[in-house]
C-alpha cells in the first residue's frame, strides 16, 4: 500500500515538473513542448499570388469547396492530393491562377480551423489533468489519514486505494494521448505548406 502511495506521489510530482518546463506564460494551459502558435502565418506556407481579392469566395464555388474538404482531410495522401490538384487545375477550361488561389484560400481556412480545434482540445485536456492531479493528491492525503486511524477502516482504505489507482491510470493514459496529439499541429502546418507548393507549381 505504501509503495502504491509513493509511486502515485512521485508520478504526480514528475508530471507537474514536466508541465512546468513545457509551459508558456502566455498560454498556461498549453501542454506541449512545442511553442504554441495560435494561427498559421500565410506567408510561411504560400508564396503564390496575393489572396486579398478572393477572401471567402471559395466557399461559394461548387467545384472548389468539395475539393478543399477532400484535400484538407488527412486520410487523403499527399500523392493522391497531387493527382487531384493536377487534374483539377489542368482542365483547359480552368482559369488556373484564380482557381488555384481559391483552392489554397479554402485550404488555408480549413486547415487553420482544424489546427485550432486540435489546440483547443489539448488545452481542455490540460485543465482536466490539473483537476485529476488535484483529486489524486487529495486521495493520497485521505488514504494516509485512514491508514493512521486506530483502528484502520480497511474497507474504506481498499476502496480509496482502488479509486486512486484507477484515477492515476486515466491520468497516465491522457498524458500519452497528449504527447501524440502535440505533433498534430505541426503535421497540419507541413501538410498545408506541401499543398500550397503543389498548387503554386500548377499555376506558375
Amino acid at each position: 500500500m505504501r509503495w502504491q502511495i509513493a509511486i502515485g506521489t512521485l508520478f504526480l510530482a514528475a508530471a507537474s515538473t514536466e508541465a512546468g518546463l513545457a509551459a508558456d506564460p502566455r498560454y498556461p494551459d498549453w501542454p506541449c513542448t512545442q511553442a504554441k502558435v495560435p494561427e498559421i502565418s500565410l506567408t510561411a506556407v504560400w508564396a503564390g499570388p496575393p489572396l486579398d481579392d478572393i477572401k471567402d469566395k471559395w466557399k461559394d464555388d461548387a467545384k472548389v469547396s468539395p475539393l478543399v474538404s477532400r484535400l484538407a482531410a488527412r486520410r487523403t495522401s499527399l500523392d493522391d492530393a497531387q493527382k487531384l490538384i493536377t487534374e483539377f487545375l489542368g482542365s483547359p477550361a480552368t482559369d488556373k491562377a484564380t482557381t488555384g488561389k481559391l483552392l489554397f484560400a479554402g485550404l488555408f481556412d480549413s486547415l487553420n480551423a482544424q489546427r485550432a480545434s486540435v489546440m483547443n482540445g489539448l488545452e481542455r485536456i490540460t485543465r482536466k489533468q490539473r483537476e485529476a492531479a488535484d483529486k489524486i493528491r487529495s486521495d493520497v492525503s485521505a488514504l494516509h489519514a485512514l491508514q493512521g486511524a486506530s483502528p484502520p477502516d480497511q474497507p474504506k482504505i481498499d476502496e480509496l486505494n482502488n479509486q486512486m489507482v484507477w484515477q492515476t491510470r486515466i491520468f497516465e493514459d491522457r498524458q500519452r494521448v497528449v504527447k501524440f496529439v502535440c505533433e498534430v499541429p505541426t503535421a497540419i502546418d507541413q501538410r498545408l505548406f506541401a499543398l500550397g507548393r503543389m498548387i503554386q507549381q500548377e499555376i506558375e
